[in-house]
């Protein structure tokens, strides 16, 4: 009778919380709703709209600047978890903020207004459903299948993983991507016996480049192709602004105008990983594949083609978010419902297991934290300065244009490095359209500056891009904790490395190419970059290497190698 009781009691216990969590994830997007629909008028406004005092507004900026850096201070020192200094900062921030507005004590619902909720709800649907999938054990296998194709060989095994993810980065977006392969990753480091951080390393930083190339690939991207698309901008209520509609960028302009100058960083980023990993990305790992495919196979067929069924459905909705203009936020929650529901009805614990809500609560304290300092002014006056510093170069046409895509490029570059590249890229989307109105430039050079430092610049820190912290999130919960300097050594020179291939690829292209010869020059430098990617593939197999090996290949160079065909072909003429 007691057994009994405990396994009634066991089954309510199950359901009780099965009802929770459904509860709290449909309130969840029911809130995100409300919160639309008010910003959107149809209510009342819920947004702050907030007055620094006037005789206060420059100490404001630069309490704001200590209450950054003493947040950062507190990340790279790791003092406290970052969790918890992000929560630390947005709290002080919002004290500040307090004292230095006119209007009253801020509410709890006013600060609220200051997170992103598409960004937090994007995450947890995605990381539910990841948590419902990585109960059939899809992952274990990718992660053998890999295995095989790369024979073995580590840095094989570190090209497949990065490509993948770059493609996938690219055509849903980078989030997403790396929470469905951070566990195949950790799982695949465990049974080759690999330390994962270098490998999530690679993959994260390969993902904002490889999302970099799309309007979908990386968050920064999905609102830039929202907010200067040409009827975003034809809708402007400053008649200056709204004339610069017909500069407007679509979706296919990203794939265009950032897809040639990404192929040009993915060769060195992969020099720059194979030298700064050379001991972790060198060598073999023999395993018994067919022992490990009975140890890591496929455990529940039927969980994995609903499941699958329901993920390719959201993907697809994230594919079609261009023309129906659902939020992907919601396509994720819903996904979740319905996934949770099909799946695991009776069962949520392990799934909602996954979930990592301390890296929800990182988000959710910086974005206090950031939009605190946005209204304190401390963003904005980082824009004026990089207006005066166009300024700076003078009226010539071309000097100004060369000196502001460079300078907008890097500003964006090293700050979202540094501030999250969500908020940041929010708060430089107006300032760009004032630029080109101001100093009379055109917008696009501007739009594609911003985008490709917002993106390349994710990859400085642990904390530019949200691809970064969900992966440091998995990886901590997997018990394998990426610290910021761990990051930082090899983010940051691989966000200068791209940053400065990219500054090349646009004065090439829209300085020295300038509005008509700008195809030709993208045609020339695609052709020059697919040229040198065969070129070193085709040197590396000369010398029995791998087509991985073959990419990295430094064993001489180009110059040799003509010296040593001329040399050979002077010999052949000499003996005939």
């Amino acid at each position: 009778m007691p057994q009994e009781q405990g396994k009634l009691m066991e089954l309510l216990r199950r359901r009780n919380s099965s009802t929770i969590a459904l509860v709290l994830l449909i309130s969840f997007g029911f809130l995100m709703y409300l919160r639309t629909a008010f910003a959107a008028g149809e209510g009342y406004d819920v947004h702050l709209d907030l007055t620094i005092k006037e005789e206060l507004k420059g100490q404001a900026v630069w309490v704001g600047l200590a209450i950054l850096v003493g947040v950062y201070v507190l990340i790279v020192t790791e003092v406290v978890h970052r969790t918890l200094a992000a929560a630390l900062g947005g709290l002080i921030a919002v004290f500040a903020l307090n004292f230095y507005t006119v209007e009253s004590t801020l509410t709890l619902r006013a600060v609220t207004t200051m997170i992103d909720w598409e960004t937090i709800g994007l995450l947890l649907g995605m990381m539910v459903m990841v948590g419902v999938i990585s109960q059939t054990g899809v992952f274990e296998y990718f992660a053998i299948y890999a295995y095989k194709k790369s024979n073995g060989s580590i840095w094989t095994l570190v090209v497949i993983l990065c490509v993948v993810t770059a493609v996938l980065s690219a055509f849903l977006d980078n989030v997403t991507t790396m929470l469905l392969l951070t566990p195949v990753t950790i799982q695949l480091a465990k049974v080759l016996d690999l330390r994962p951080i270098p490998l999530l390393i690679s993959e994260v930083l390969f993902s904002n480049i490889g999302g970099a190339a799309t309007m979908i690939g990386d968050p920064p991207n999905i609102m830039i192709g929202s907010a200067l698309s040409p009827g975003a901008i034809q809708g402007n209520k400053d008649t200056a602004i709204a004339a610069l509609s017909s500069q407007g960028v679509t979706f296919n302009d990203f794939i265009f105008e950032m897809g040639p100058g990404i192929l040009m960083t993915i060769i060195p980023t992969f020099m720059f990983l194979k030298w700064y990993y050379a001991e972790e990305f060198s060598g073999q790992r023999v395993r018994d594949v067919q022992e490990l495919e009975r140890m890591y196979g496929i455990k529940d067929s039927k969980m994995l083609a609903v499941s699958g069924v329901i993920l390719c459905l959201v993907i697809l909705g994230f594919f079609l978010h261009p023309i129906t203009h659902i939020p992907v936020s919601w396509i994720a929650l819903v996904g979740a419902v319905v996934m949770l529901l099909a799946t695991s009805r009776h069962e949520l614990e392990e799934p909602l297991h996954h979930v990592e809500w301390t890296t929800l609560l990182f988000f959710a304290g910086l974005f206090v934290l950031v939009h605190s300092l946005q209204y304190m002014g401390v963003i904005t006056f980082i824009g004026g300065y990089v207006e005066s510093g166009i300024e700076f170069f003078g009226d010539d046409e071309v000097i100004r244009l060369t000196a502001g895509i460079l300078i907008l490029l890097w500003v964006s570059a090293i700050v979202s490095a540094f501030i999250d590249n969500i908020p940041y890229t929010a708060t430089m989307i107006p300032i760009v359209l004032q630029i080109a109105v101001n100093l009379d430039m055109p917008l696009d050079p501007l739009i594609w500056a911003l985008a490709f430092g917002a993106c390349l610049g994710g990859n400085g820190t642990l904390i530019g891009a949200s691809a970064n912290v969900v992966t440091a999130g998995m990886s901590e919960e997997a018990g394998h904790p990426i610290s910021f300097n761990d990051f930082f050594k090899a983010g940051f020179p691989v966000m200068i490395l791209t940053t400065l291939i990219v500054s090349m690829y646009m004065v090439i292209v829209f300085v020295i190419g300038g509005e008509d010869n700008g195809l030709e020059m993208k045609i020339v430098l695609i052709g020059i970059t697919l040229f040198g990617i065969i070129w070193q593939i085709s040197r590396g197999r000369s010398r029995g290497k791998s087509i991985a090996e073959s990419l990295v290949d430094q064993d001489g160079n180009i110059v040799d190698d003509v010296v040593q065909e001329l040399r050979k072909l002077s010999s052949h003429e000499s003996e005939e």
